[in-house]
């Protein structure tokens, strides 16, 4: 192991390869910003550049480094113009955006631009150590956990329920797992709920959903109220980039907990960046004390930084099961597998073993790298923030192109924009009626994952005793049974004391 590390040390630190993780990670940043392109279409169209290099372990740099780049520079559309970059980032408009409308653009950017850097760069070296035996633990993984994974992340949906919106938020998640029936499902060919539209076979985009439950419906509420657009982001604002001593206390525990948690969700096969996301946030809300979780939602800046640390991590985990099992871990590392076959690399168990000089000179590249995207960001961030002094009549038409432009590059269909302006007015309408939209998109991600692999289960076992024979799904489903039944409890037991306060006066 440790000649392998200076192997990849000596590889990764030639002047060629330094260059490729900064032209990565330029490339990368700058797509992640534009809503919609995303890691997965730049990367597809690198790879015939990527192979006219020649060198595997420098092609391999490169996209690397336009993949974490991406997942980097995903947050500034999130948090300047509620138009999320990637769709690991949708988490980060929660609290991001608030931000930025309260005047802290720069702070905002700054927290999400260390939270990833500390993310990227702890995920490194987990990633580091642990990788062969966190293989193993991957492939202990089958369709039932798979299925308790997906309930775990759904009990979930009463962390972006504030004070007596639970019922809303359980409407919007069923609304959301709706939604993913649409097309035709991984085991069957038929097409369900199409209406005859052939466009709709493969189901709906999740990019489109993401720009129509935000992005659109902001640019409504910009033309409908134009005071909305007084965000307070004047210069003296967006010059404060600094963070208190206090606010990095804060957040510090918040990076340890979510650079672990998104690097092991990473880890799996399928899970992906964007479900650690969610999943980030949803366990920093349920932990916060009650002071805290009031700010979710309205500019929190540990809500900010859990999603950004997660996504980041978890990218940086996605790399154990494609370089040690040969196993995509979401759909970008899947075109890096194609990519990894394209330049004659055989990814497995025995990698870091044939050819070490590209197993860890990709690992060491991204410290490089995360050091390179925080150096590149942090002097850009008062300049990226002064989009925020863009007068409303220019905001409105720049948000609706790139989120017209997003929906149509996903898909490459005029239906798509016609979706998108659908799914947006009937996002602005639930938006006007108080409904949360973040427990829809989980809904969505989650509800064809949880359909496939719970019917896989069904099918091997020939009925519902994979929960009770496998004892990681039974333990998963009881830690789903306690996402659900803590904020209960504790709502019940704060009533329970302030009844007792006020028969106690």
């Amino acid at each position: 192991m440790l000649e392998g590390m200076l192997t990849g040390l000596a590889t990764a630190f030639s002047i060629s390869n330094i260059l490729m993780v900064i032209g990565g990670c330029l490339i990368g940043t700058f797509i992640g910003m534009l809503p919609g392109l995303g890691p997965m279409s730049i990367i597809a169209i690198m790879i015939p550049i990527a192979i006219t290099i020649g060198d595997p372990s420098a092609a391999l740099i490169l996209l690397a480094g336009v993949y974490y780049g991406a997942i980097f520079g995903g947050s500034t559309s999130s948090i300047l113009i509620n138009a999320p970059g990637v769709a690991s980032t949708v988490a980060t408009s929660f609290d991001g955006y608030p931000m930025a409308r309260q005047g802290k653009a720069g702070k905002a950017l700054t927290v999400a631009a260390i939270s990833s850097f500390c993310g990227g760069t702890i995920g490194a070296i987990l990633l580091m150590i642990f990788a062969p035996a966190l293989a193993s633990v991957a492939l202990s993984f089958h369709s039932a956990e798979y299925f308790a994974l997906m309930v775990v992340g759904l009990s979930a949906i009463a962390t972006f329920a504030g004070t007596g919106q639970v019922a809303k938020a359980i409407m919007m998640t069923v609304l959301g797992l709706m939604l993913a029936t649409v097309g035709e499902a991984a085991l069957f060919n038929a097409p369900r709920f199409t209406g005859g539209i052939m466009d709709l076979q493969s189901g709906f985009s999740f990019i489109t959903l993401a720009m129509a439950m935000f992005a659109l419906p902001e640019a409504i509420f910009l033309v409908l109220d134009p005071a909305r657009s007084n965000t307070g982001g004047g210069s003296s604002e967006i010059k404060d980039l600094r963070i208190t001593r206090a606010e990095a206390r804060s957040i510090a525990p918040v990076i340890g907990r979510q650079s672990i948690q998104g690097f092991l969700i990473g880890v799996l096969p399928g899970a992906g960046a964007t479900i650690a996301s969610f999943l980030g946030y949803a366990v920093e809300r349920n932990i916060a004390s009650e002071e805290d979780k009031k700010q979710f939602g309205k500019g929190s800046i540990k809500g900010l930084s859990a999603p950004e640390t997660a996504n980041n991590a978890a990218c940086t985990g996605s790399f154990v099961p494609l370089l040690t099992l040969g196993i995509p871990g979401s759909g970008t590392t899947a075109i890096l597998l194609g990519a990894l076959i394209a330049l004659n690399v055989t990814p497995g168990p025995r990698l870091m073993v044939d050819e070490p000089q590209i197993f860890w000179s990709v690992i060491v590249s991204m410290y490089i790298g995360n050091l390179v995207l925080l150096v590149l960001n942090l002097p850009l961030i008062p300049y990226i923030a002064k989009i925020l002094a863009v007068p409303r009549n220019y905001l409105i038409p720049f948000i609706l192109f790139f989120t017209l432009m997003g929906a149509y590059i996903g898909q490459n269909n005029a239906t798509e924009l016609l979706i998108l302006i659908g799914l947006g007015v009937l996002a602005t309408v639930l938006r006007l009626a108080d409904f949360p939209l973040p427990p829809l998109l989980i809904g969505f991600i989650l509800g064809s994952m949880l359909e496939n692999n719970f019917a896989r289960s069904m099918q091997l076992y020939d009925g519902p005793s994979f929960i009770w024979e496998r004892p990681m799904t039974l333990g998963l489903l009881l830690l789903a049974a306690a996402l659900v039944l803590l904020p209960s409890y504790r709502a019940r037991r704060a009533r329970a004391k302030a009844q007792g306060v006020a028969d106690g006066d």
